[in-house]
């Protein structure tokens, strides 16, 4: 069985989208899968959506994404572990090339993102450079993320010590335990943070963990991006 397991907080005008998404995706995958939804102290439609698009969903109320990721992998029934953003849809191409890496040996791995609606000017500049990056060192994104449940349980899934940046130290501790894949498919994701917040604040984040790395963010200080986000219906 495959477990796609979504954290989300006030994610109303995504979730649907997200869930419909792994399931028309899944159709043409197929075999065995479930949905779960950690909904973090969310205070909108959330839960009543997920739970309307066939989702199960665990509410937890912690207000940090990787207790909330830990949280659903805790409750996951599969083998095999899908992480997802809430406001990221996934494709049928994405999921069986990360299925294939699993089977030629891979422990776990993520994609590149593309992102939508109107991305400003100055992130279109600096992507090409942030993907090259990522390629280089091999560490993908939160927005997608797979792995074995075994490979999840011997890591002890995502540090619960740091507010943003746990995908990549995620992404570093699989690394030490075997081969971790950067797919060459694309999912896509919500542009709004890119949208909501200035170049400047984006780029003070990503200076604190290309200098400072994951330890940067064992605290919600300065994680306005994540912690006080701005929503916006889908376009």
């Amino acid at each position: 069985m495959l477990s796609f397991i979504i954290p989300a907080y006030n994610e109303e005008a995504w979730i649907g989208r997200s869930i419909s998404a792994i399931r028309d995706a899944m159709k043409s995958v197929g075999g065995a899968h479930e949905i779960i939804v950690a909904a973090d102290s969310c205070t909108d439609n959330t839960v009543s959506i997920a739970q309307q698009h066939g989702a199960r969903v665990i509410q937890v109320a912690c207000h940090q994404i990787s207790a909330a990721r830990n949280a659903g992998a805790k409750e996951a029934r599969g083998e095999t572990l899908f992480f997802i953003d809430a406001d990221t849809l996934v494709n049928a191409s994405v999921i069986q090339s990360a299925l294939r890496s699993l089977q030629e040996g891979a422990i776990g791995g993520g994609c590149i993102p593309q992102f939508q609606g109107k991305i400003p000017l100055w992130w279109r500049v600096v992507y090409p450079i942030l993907v090259a990056g990522i390629r280089l060192l091999h560490l993908p994104g939160g927005s997608f993320l797979f792995c074995s449940r075994k490979a999840f349980d011997a890591i002890g899934g995502f540090s619960e010590a740091h507010y943003a940046a746990e995908d990549a130290l995620f992404a570093m501790n699989l690394k030490r335990r075997g081969r971790l894949v950067v797919l060459p498919d694309r999912v896509t994701t919500s542009g709004r943070s890119l949208r909501a917040h200035s170049m400047w604040s984006i780029l003070r984040v990503l200076t604190r963990l290309a200098f400072r790395g994951p330890n940067a963010f064992r605290d919600r200080r300065g994680l306005d991006l994540w912690y006080n986000p701005t929503r916006e219906n889908p376009k």
